[in-house]
């Protein structure tokens, strides 16, 4: 086992691609693949499950890429500190992110983060909420951005930014009029076809979460569509195929102009976290942390 191998490896399994490892270490795709052969005969393990499609990693792939990861990092760390690489070479953070901070949070962040460190770059990874915190658990990414808290081993989690929820309807004579004889009620929405988030997105558990507050059963909702993409949510509800629970930065355009209504859920006191999450088992790049410490600037977090 040596260090090209590995490498190849973390390539390979952050990229899904024998191809995309190849490029990015501008080696042959023989290389690439002779490179996990190796690895995997002097293991004795399969580490990669392959289709048409794409290249997922295996059980004990997984298990390895922990290892793998901390070892090219560690090596990274090396040749930063005694000058082993050209001074002129990017860093790379790699950040997941669930699609209300991906789309809405990060950019101010990011312009910040660019404008103090323009040497590093940045990669995102937009999933929902539960692939975040996987990512962050098996040290696929350096820093993570989530509205979902899951319990798992060595995730420090801080609150940013605090979200409001609200269902989102048509802007139709039927909805003005609710929205102007019971604000404060919204059991009407058992009545309504509802689109929901995807399951695993963060919206979709909080907003069950807060319509049980509210006295609307999760359960009794009639759910005719999960849906990953917010923007054809919106574009759905606004033809009038339903209502939805969406994040108010995600519908504030529409709603300022016109084209949806949005009802506050009720007893939702302040809203959810959104929170940034990193692996407090590893050891930190000094670029992640340097980003970490933009973000508390920008939203001025308290240590």
């Amino acid at each position: 086992m040596n260090l090209k191998q590995l490498e190849a490896f973390v390539q390979v399994a952050e990229g899904g691609s024998f191809s995309k490892a190849a490029k990015e270490l501008f080696l042959t795709q023989p290389t690439i693949s002779a490179h996990i052969a190796s690895l995997e005969k002097e293991l004795s393990v399969r580490l990669f499950v392959r289709n048409t499609k794409e290249v997922g990693l295996s059980d004990d792939g997984k298990e390895l890429y922990k290892y793998a990861r901390q070892i090219v990092d560690l090596e990274k760390k090396i040749e930063e500190r005694f000058g082993g690489k050209d001074g002129g070479e990017k860093h790379c953070i790699t950040i997941a992110a669930s699609t209300i901070p991906a789309q809405y949070l990060l950019p101010k962040a990011l312009i910040r983060f660019n404008e103090r460190y323009p040497e590093e770059q940045i990669k995102i990874i937009e999933t929902d909420s539960t692939k975040v915190v996987t990512q962050i658990v098996e040290h696929m990414a350096d820093v993570g951005f989530t509205g979902t808290v899951l319990e798992k081993k060595h995730c420090k989690y801080i609150p940013f930014y605090k979200d409001e929820l609200v269902v989102i309807t048509p802007n139709t004579e039927k909805y003005r009029k609710l929205k102007e004889e019971s604000p404060e009620d919204i059991r009407w929405i058992l009545e309504e076809h509802v689109i929901m988030r995807e399951e695993g997105s963060g919206t979709r558990k909080e907003a069950k979460k807060q319509l049980k507050r509210a006295g609307v059963n999760p359960l009794e909702l009639d759910i005719i569509a999960s849906i990953e993409n917010q923007e054809t949510i919106k574009k759905s509800v606004r033809q009038g195929m339903g209502v939805s629970v969406l994040s108010r930065l995600a519908t504030k355009d529409e709603t300022r102009d016109g084209y949806l209504l949005a009802f506050p859920i009720p007893k939702a006191d302040e809203g959810r976290d959104i929170n940034l999450v990193y692996n407090k088992n590893y050891q930190l790049s000094g670029s992640a942390e340097r980003f970490i410490k933009v973000v508390r600037e920008v939203y001025q977090i308290k240590k």
